[in-house]
């Protein structure tokens, strides 16, 4: 059988792409600070492996203890394919440098990138020691690559992560691995994310008026539309690894 881990999925894309995972048979671990109890229903329904692991990914602690727990569940059941999506994050601190708060870019990198970066470190480690291939998937941002004013630590750190993707994927083709990693832009969607987007001061953010008139205008894309995209492309088995795909590409 075929697993997955899904961090953040207790809501806006991570939900609804663990809601497609149960939709195909793919058993779930979900790390995040809330659970979503609709993903148990569903799982509990079907007869499939669901596990939430509460965990607050900016805790340097917790977030070691869950990724341990996670893979020694998964791959003990010695799966035939194990999928990691790499979803939490954050968009704060929205602010320009000289006025970041410093606990803010802690976290943000811890969750933006550091969690990310050991999570997939953990899973290749353990997929290499049981034989088992797995899909890695790094949910990235077009602000990895542009720079946008009062974004400076969400830019870099995905940009960081795409960097970090290209350069994990090269490795395990030189190695002769059959794991595959992936980044994804997902684009502009209805999210809570949009919410502190929007929520954020002119002078923090400059371009805070395009963002609320997306909203006005209908231009955000459903999280439930993004993750059945995403989930299509993996299903046909055809992803480039090292490629970081972009929504519009998928539609």
């Amino acid at each position: 059988m075929k697993f997955a881990l899904i961090t953040g999925a207790s809501k806006g894309l991570g939900a609804e792409i663990a809601k497609r995972m149960l939709a195909e048979n793919i058993g779930i671990i979900t790390i995040s600070r809330t659970e979503n109890t609709e993903l148990q229903a569903i799982a509990t329904e079907k007869g499939h492996l669901y596990q939430h692991i509460s965990c607050s990914l900016s805790d340097v602690e917790q977030a070691h203890a869950a990724f341990s727990e996670a893979a020694t569940m998964l791959f003990g059941k010695r799966p035939e394919l194990v999928y990691l999506i790499n979803n939490a994050g954050t968009i704060e601190p929205i602010e320009t440098v000289g006025r970041l708060d410093a606990q803010f870019v802690e976290d943000s990198i811890q969750i933006n990138l550091t969690a990310p970066v050991l999570l997939t470190n953990l899973f290749i480690s353990e997929a290499n020691r049981h034989n088992t291939p797995i899909h890695i998937i790094n949910i990235s941002s077009g602000a990895g690559e542009r720079p946008i004013q009062g974004w400076s630590i969400y830019c870099s750190t995905k940009a960081a992560l795409n960097m970090f993707t290209q350069t994990a994927a090269m490795e395990q083709r030189s190695a002769g691995h059959p794991h595959k990693i992936i980044a994804f832009s997902p684009g502009v969607m209805d999210t809570d994310m949009q919410v502190t987007i929007r929520s954020s001061s002119a002078e923090a953010f400059h371009d805070v008026d395009t963002f609320q008139q997306y909203k006005e205008t209908g231009a955000l894309r459903s999280p439930y539309i993004v993750a059945n995209a995403l989930m299509d492309k993996l299903l046909e088995g055809t992803i480039d690894s090292g490629k970081i795909y972009h929504i519009n590409e998928l539609l």
